[in-house]
């Protein structure tokens, strides 16, 4: 690991005034949940459909059952625990330095660490709602609920509070964390590949000068290193685990 570049984030968190944090799915890999696109992630899995078929809202309104079967299998990992990231991210927040958590992941993690300002973009494994009267249900019935989880109380399809591919994000959410952004004298990017719009996009709202900083730590090359003031690519977890609140 660079010292060199850890003791420079260390220097722009010290100080930063109104920092955000933006996140994907290397935030979570640390914790055993696999991401997509890496070599190990579930993009790369043998299943009768690919992946980003399987979860998309088509599928799931055709193939409810063949839906639940891979997400029940692959995308519940209700036993994850918060990593050194997640764990330093509430950290700054109760320090009053992180303003706001903006994270792709659907696992909880963040909330789980500690952390109260979390957008998610993506939605949440947690919550799941049934789509015929609407009541809540927790990941826990979802998951050992045999085959099509459905509703007690009217016997509808349980639906998780996730945004599957066909559907479009929260733009409530998404109004809030430009909010944030534009707002932020420090944003650090982090566990992500920043491929996936408009996601992504959210980058652009960033204001540069003035002496505000843009940090990227991810494992992989990003398009949008060349423009960030730091570039850590080492483990987001084993990074923040070395810095001090």
């Amino acid at each position: 690991m660079d010292q060199e570049k850890v003791r420079r984030l260390q220097e722009i968190i010290d100080q930063g005034r109104n920092i955000v944090f933006f996140g994907g799915a290397g935030v979570s890999t640390e914790s055993g949940i696999p991401d997509f696109r890496s070599q190990d992630g579930l993009y790369h899995l043998k299943y009768k459909y690919p992946p980003e078929t399987i979860i998309s809202h088509s599928f799931f309104i055709k193939n409810t059952e063949g839906f639940y079967e891979f997400y029940k299998d692959k995308m519940l990992a209700l036993d994850a625990e918060p990593n050194a990231a997640h764990r330093k991210l509430a950290q700054m927040e109760e320090a009053g330095k992180l303003k706001a958590v903006i994270t792709q992941n659907i696992d909880g993690l963040h909330q789980k660490a500690g952390s109260w300002e979390v957008l998610e973009l993506h939605g949440s494994v947690l919550r799941n709602y049934c789509t015929r009267c609407g009541a809540f249900y927790d990941a826990k019935y979802v998951k050992e609920a045999p085959g099509i989880p459905k509703c007690e109380k009217c016997g509808g399809v349980i639906k998780p509070d996730v945004v599957l591919y066909e559907e479009g994000l929260d733009m409530t959410i998404m109004n809030r964390a430009v909010s944030y952004i534009m707002e932020a004298d420090v944003l650090i990017i982090g566990g992500t590949s920043l491929v996936v719009y408009p996601a992504a996009g959210l980058i652009d709202y960033f204001h540069r000068g003035g002496g505000h900083q843009l940090v990227l730590i991810n494992k992989s090359a990003t398009a949008r290193d060349a423009g960030a003031d730091l570039v850590i690519t080492d483990p987001i977890g084993e990074v923040f685990d070395q810095i001090q609140v």
